[in-house]
């Protein structure tokens, strides 16, 4: 029976951005299954419905930027919402220089909504036993860098350190912020991942 994984979008765009992961995942024998969310919403809310979405069969779970974000942030507050393997494409557990910086200006702040102060620096640990891996991008192609450059490694938008985590798997990948969701690499990287809870 095909394993049930749960895809997360990141902020801004449709569930629908995750049909091609979610086609070569279904490919590699998994079932995915995509939440939708309203990015704008309080995160508080998100992680909830999130953790209704996943349900009681412990899927594993893929999420993008924001996406990962709830996904972290879901599983290390909600110790009874029981998972499979982890993975993070792009996701800014630690913070957002990109997003503090949007949030200098109103309409960055209306932008970003309910996530706006989950940018902030912050330290970030897995709380889980699952095994989590991190996927993040090295070639900088994002909108982020129209709010300015971004110091170190990153993907336009994300910067590799503010992905990274103590503990975590971590698979580098020459890929832009939004081309991650695309990437025939990246899915490659997931599957294995899901598989057999490592990159390599």
């Amino acid at each position: 029976m095909p394993q049930d994984v749960v895809l997360v979008p990141g902020l801004w765009v449709p569930a629908a951005t995750m049909a091609l992961l979610a086609a070569r995942l279904r490919r590699a024998g998994f079932a995915p299954r995509t939440f939708a969310y309203h990015g704008r919403a309080p995160l508080s809310l998100n992680i909830e419905r999130l953790a209704e979405f996943a349900g009681r069969g412990a899927p594993h779970f893929v999420g993008q930027s924001l996406g990962g974000v709830l996904i972290f942030d879901m599983l290390n507050a909600r110790g009874d919402v029981p998972a499979g393997r982890v993975v993070l494409l792009g996701a800014p557990v630690r913070g957002s220089l990109a997003g503090r910086r949007l949030a200098r200006h109103a309409i960055g702040r209306w932008m970003l909504g309910g996530s706006a102060e989950r940018w902030q620096e912050r330290e970030a640990a897995w709380r889980r036993s699952e095994p989590l891996g991190v996927v993040a991008g090295t070639a900088p192609l994002g909108l982020g860098r129209l709010l300015g450059r971004l110091p170190g490694e990153n993907d336009g938008v994300v910067r590799v350190e503010e992905a990274a985590l103590p503990g975590a798997a971590l698979a580098l990948v020459a890929q832009g912020h939004s081309p991650m969701a695309i990437s025939s690499r990246v899915a490659e990287l997931v599957a294995r991942f899901l598989r057999e809870g490592r990159f390599a």
